[in-house]
């Protein structure tokens, strides 16, 4: 891999990412709000800090000199989010399953649940590759 493309693309490709993330999460969140799929207290902390929150801080940091800190917080809390969404939409018998939501929102709850999978793998994948660039590649 070259300093260029490590350096330039894989930043950006990150913040792509997380920009994507943050815009399906908003589209589920409004899936959820239609549906009437309500989460627990819980539920909410953890969309609004692991979920919503470490990405944007994740990206921040990315473009600073805590490039590091930035992949490695984008690695745990795309990890946290795909393992809590998969629980959650896919796994867990529940309003939040993807197999109990009807009517007019049953698609796009659907939809951006495995457009929300997809992109939190592929973030975990970026931020692992940021994480464990050498520092003067990035």
């Amino acid at each position: 891999m070259n300093s260029d493309w490590s350096n330039r693309t894989l930043k950006l490709a990150a913040l792509v990412l997380i920009l994507i993330h943050l815009v399906v999460s908003i589209v589920h969140g409004q899936a959820h709000q239609g549906a009437r799929v309500h989460l627990t207290l819980f539920g909410y902390v953890y969309v609004a800090m692991v979920i919503t929150a470490a990405p944007l801080v994740a990206a921040a940091l990315l473009f600073s000199r805590r490039r590091h800190i930035g992949g490695l917080l984008l690695t745990v809390s795309m990890a946290g989010s795909f393992a809590f969404g998969v629980w959650y939409h896919f796994l867990s018998a529940g309003t939040d399953n993807v197999a109990e939501v009807h009517g007019v929102w049953r698609s796009t709850f659907l939809w951006t649940a495995l457009a929300l999978a997809v992109s939190e793998l592929l973030g975990f994948i970026i931020g692992l590759l940021v994480y464990r660039a050498p520092a003067k590649k990035l």
